[in-house]
């Protein structure tokens, strides 16, 4: 753990290190490495996450093509630290191959990614509500809790809130262009579901702060 130490610039006391903030932060290495690749750009500068990852790791160039190397690195990490299967990893690339054709199409796609995990994340959350307390030791339960409720998302069209309505639409009509599969979507949020599980509870500030943020959405 002290490479992710190094890496995140964090001290073991500040936050759980190899937890949900750093797992998140490989997902984002890995997209913009698997860009970088594809698509045949050479320009750190445009993939910040990227960057300090390939600097602060010293990961070498491979085949004078930005990406490549950086792109098995991360996948080494994401495989040992948190079991990431080979699927996960060719579901992005094949995202990435299908949408990211030319330079002008990266900024556009990354938002989109951004954007869909973000309003996946917080109708899941919606969704499962109560079930989030199951302990983690019940690894099987949580994970068919989370499956069913991502197969709710695109196949269930009775929900009756307005705001779920509209946040189910939004994350379909995002993963038309992302093209992901109800288990790929299903691996990455019980992931973070059960790093989260493991964080420390935030301070009634950091809670108050948090509604705050979500509120003037």
């Amino acid at each position: 753990m002290n490479l992710l130490t190094k890496l995140f610039n964090r001290k073991a006391k500040e936050s759980k290190v190899g937890g949900m903030e750093d797992y998140m932060s490989l997902v984002r290495v890995y997209f913009q490495a698997s860009i970088a690749a594809q698509v045949g750009i050479a320009n750190l500068a445009m993939f910040p996450d990227l960057r300090m990852f390939k600097t602060t790791l010293h990961v070498p160039t491979q085949g004078n093509k930005l990406g490549v190397g950086e792109k098995a690195h991360c996948r080494k990490m994401m495989k040992e630290i948190y079991h990431t299967d080979d699927g996960f990893f060719k579901e992005i690339d094949q995202s990435i191959r299908h949408n990211c054709k030319r330079i002008t199409d990266v900024q556009a796609y990354l938002i989109q990614f951004q954007n869909f995990t973000q309003d996946l994340m917080m109708l899941t959350g919606n969704l499962m509500k109560f079930k989030l307390r199951v302990p983690s030791f019940f690894k099987k339960t949580i994970y068919a809790m989370t499956e069913k409720t991502v197969a709710d998302i695109f196949t269930k069209n009775s929900f009756k809130d307005p705001s779920v309505i509209k946040s189910v639409m939004s994350i379909r009509k995002f993963n038309t262009r992302l093209n992901f599969s109800q288990k790929w979507i299903t691996d990455f949020v019980y992931q973070v579901v059960m790093l989260a599980k493991k964080e420390p509870a935030p301070s009634k500030e950091e809670a108050e702060a948090a509604e705050k943020k979500l509120g003037k959405k």
